[in-house]
């Protein structure tokens, strides 16, 4: 009989899943130190069916968490480095023309880019032009790439992890803000702590090996994907995520005044379904088969922070996505009849 709306097989999916997320620590800890809240937040939007951008300053171990991630999930990976004269084509693939000694008739025969893995790293994609970075983006958003008139589908799972470096800016192509929005999470790789550093100093000059075993298949991913979505989400807690996301609105009734007078723009309902979908993942890996308001608050800022847009005098003043992410959740009540009783939120419900 079905609990919660999942079924004893689902149920026993989700104690696999627990497992399978313990034993992908133990297998990255081989390898990367620490990063425990990255890795986190890469798997829940893995399972969500969502894609990640990273940032980080360079050295940080991005290309190895993620190379190590695809190989305890049993993936394919590829690594694209991103330049200013990558082309469309050399992502993608191309078709060439192909003859068959046969018969001696000639056809064209689509030759797969470095697109057609399970996972992929966009390595600095913000070191290539408009033109590739959107054909990149096709492949996350339609998950197929088109080239001639022919589509083609990409793999099941498919997985897009793009980077970029936020000191050096010449010579880039900064993500627009409505092409950052089809990423689902911004993940900030941060510098490791002392202790980390210290173990990452010790492993890596010295003699090491590591052997990575395959966690979870790719059959295992794509139903975990569909459990995902059978994970039951209140009212409250779509309110409590619709409330979050619609308050970072300008100008709209029942906004902050703190917002008003620091964005510039807000998230759009794309936010909302991430937000939703990104809770529903995380709770699945606490081993709860439902979702609850701290989900939705410990995954507001990897959700929202690409998709505020800060005034100049506010970032001068040194004001940042993250604490204006902070303040909101604290100024927004989790309890329902707060929540609906406030007479700010009532007007935010009514707008």
């Amino acid at each position: 009989m079905a609990e919660n709306g999942l079924t004893a097989q689902d149920h026993a999916a989700i104690e696999k899943l627990c497992d399978a997320r313990q034993k992908i620590s133990d297998q990255l800890s081989q390898v990367i130190v620490g990063q425990n809240e990255v890795i986190d937040e890469l798997l829940i939007s893995l399972f969500s069916r969502g894609h990640c951008l990273l940032e980080g300053v360079p050295g940080l171990a991005k290309t190895l968490m993620i190379s190590t991630l695809a190989r305890a999930l049993d993936l394919s990976f590829s690594r694209i480095q991103f330049t200013p004269d990558l082309m469309p084509a050399d992502i993608t693939g191309t078709e060439v023309i192909q003859e068959d000694r046969a018969t001696g008739a000639r056809d064209y025969r689509f030759l797969e880019g470095p697109l057609f893995a399970n996972i992929v790293l966009a390595d600095e994609i913000n070191r290539t032009p408009p033109k590739t970075q959107a054909a990149l983006l096709e492949s996350m958003q339609e998950r197929q790439v088109t080239v001639g008139r022919v589509r083609h589908p990409m793999a099941d799972p498919f997985f897009v992890l793009a980077t970029q470096n936020p000191i050096e800016q010449e010579g880039t192509y900064p993500l627009p803000e409505a092409q950052q929005d089809r990423f689902m999470f911004k993940i900030y790789v941060e510098y490791p702590s002392f202790d980390e550093e210290f173990e990452v100093a010790r492993r890596t000059t010295s003699v090491s090996t590591d052997n990575i075993q395959p966690a979870l298949s790719a059959e295992d991913i794509i139903e975990v994907q569909r459990i995902v979505r059978e994970v039951p989400a209140s009212e409250h807690i779509m309110r409590l995520a619709v409330s979050i996301v619609r308050q970072t609105r300008v100008g709209s009734p029942g906004v902050p005044d703190f917002i008003n007078d620091t964005l510039q723009w807000g998230a759009g309902p794309r936010a909302v379904q991430f937000l939703i979908m990104g809770a529903k993942a995380r709770a699945l890996l606490c081993g709860r088969p439902h979702v609850t308001c701290e989900d939705i608050q410990a995954l507001a800022s990897p959700v929202l922070r690409h998709r505020l847009i800060l005034r100049f005098d506010a970032q001068a003043e040194g004001a940042t996505a993250d604490g204006v992410i902070k303040q909101l959740v604290e100024a927004t009540p989790t309890k329902e009849d707060e929540l609906t009783a406030d007479a700010r939120f009532r007007k935010l419900f009514a707008s």
